[in-house]
């Protein structure tokens, strides 16, 4: 996806944002230079922060003009992109990645242990930053956790499963993504003491985003370029993660091919370059990649249709343009 931020149309969104990048690098500094090094590998090599800025945009939700975000609220931000961090050091030694971010992975540069470690240290201060921010926020984030593993386990459960259902798929992605794309907008509407309704209206507008956002993550996987995704096209097929447009073209009546081509995958032996190459052109050739972006404009709509209940505000504006622009991106790349 590309590097612009959608939550641009509120002006004070980069200022807040250049707060979060400056609290993410205190955050992880450790008594050890060693430890901050690997732990701010990933800070250092940039994203889009959309969890943080959500967590801002929905707190703003309690304001009439932009304005500046509350140090809790940027604070709530640093929280849930330090879980999104140390989930991301975790997933990278599970999937033996080499690269994210378009540099060299954690584990690949200091190791799976390390790496595990450096995961550990960046969820603990996590919730050492949602301790400082109170009860519920700390046993929020203390549960989105719980959640993130749930989701990860299962999908790690249907690892090279073909007959692996659209039900399953949809929990997974609920737990693994959807839960803090919620918890982040849920934190926004705590620290702001937004209305119990305000609040969630806010949570069920992350979750229905974050639904859509895997959803377009899975698509984006088959139709971008490699430089585009900072890693191989068809890399989900190869870890044996068998995402929406993979599952709807199996039941197709291309199902066997693909199964067939899958089959080697599931061996241990991988899919070589031409496989791979040749499965993507399957599924892309079917009409799973349209299926799943209307899955993802569904919940979209959920999510647009939760933040039509509140007021007026600048941050109800950007959080609908982050919606818009999510579905926009992908539409055009799928062209």
């Amino acid at each position: 996806m590309a590097d612009h931020n959608p939550l641009g149309v509120m002006p004070s969104m980069a200022d807040d944002l250049a707060r979060v990048e400056a609290e993410l690098g205190d955050a992880v500094r450790s008594g050890d230079e060693y430890l901050t090094e690997i732990s701010s590998h990933l800070i250092a090599a940039g994203g889009k922060r959309v969890r943080p800025g959500f967590c801002i945009a929905s707190a703003a939700t309690a304001l009439t003009v932009d304005a500046p975000a509350s140090a809790a609220a940027v604070t709530g931000g640093v929280a849930v992109e330090l879980v999104h961090l140390g989930s991301l050091y975790h997933d990278d030694v599970m999937d033996e990645a080499t690269m994210r971010r378009t540099v060299e992975s954690v584990n690949a540069r200091w190791g799976n242990l390390k790496a595990i470690l450096a995961g550990d240290f960046l969820l603990a201060r996590a919730s050492e930053l949602a301790a400082g921010l109170g009860v519920e926020v700390a046993g929020l984030l203390a549960a989105t956790i719980g959640r993130l593993c749930e989701g990860q386990v299962l999908e790690l459960r249907h690892a090279y499963d073909r007959g692996r259902t659209e039900e399953s798929y949809l929990r997974s992605i609920d737990g693994k993504t959807a839960s803090l794309l919620a918890s982040s907008c849920r934190i926004g509407g705590i620290v702001a003491d937004l209305p119990h309704d305000h609040t969630d209206a806010l949570t069920e507008f992350g979750r229905s985003y974050g639904m859509a956002f895997q959803l377009v993550d899975d698509v984006l996987d088959l139709v971008a370029t490699a430089a585009t995704l900072g890693k191989p096209a068809g890399h989900d097929m190869e870890e044996g993660v068998y995402t929406l447009p993979v599952i709807h073209t199996l039941a197709s009546g291309r199902g066997d091919e693909l199964a067939t081509l899958l089959a080697g995958s599931a061996d241990g032996v991988g899919l070589d370059p031409d496989a791979r190459d040749k499965a993507i052109e399957i599924v892309r050739d079917g009409d799973g990649i349209d299926v799943t972006i209307a899955a993802a404009r569904a919940y979209a709509d959920i999510g647009r249709a939760a933040l039509g209940r509140l007021p007026d505000s600048p941050g109800v504006t950007g959080l609908s343009a982050a919606a818009d622009y999510l579905l926009d991106n992908v539409e055009a790349a799928a062209a």
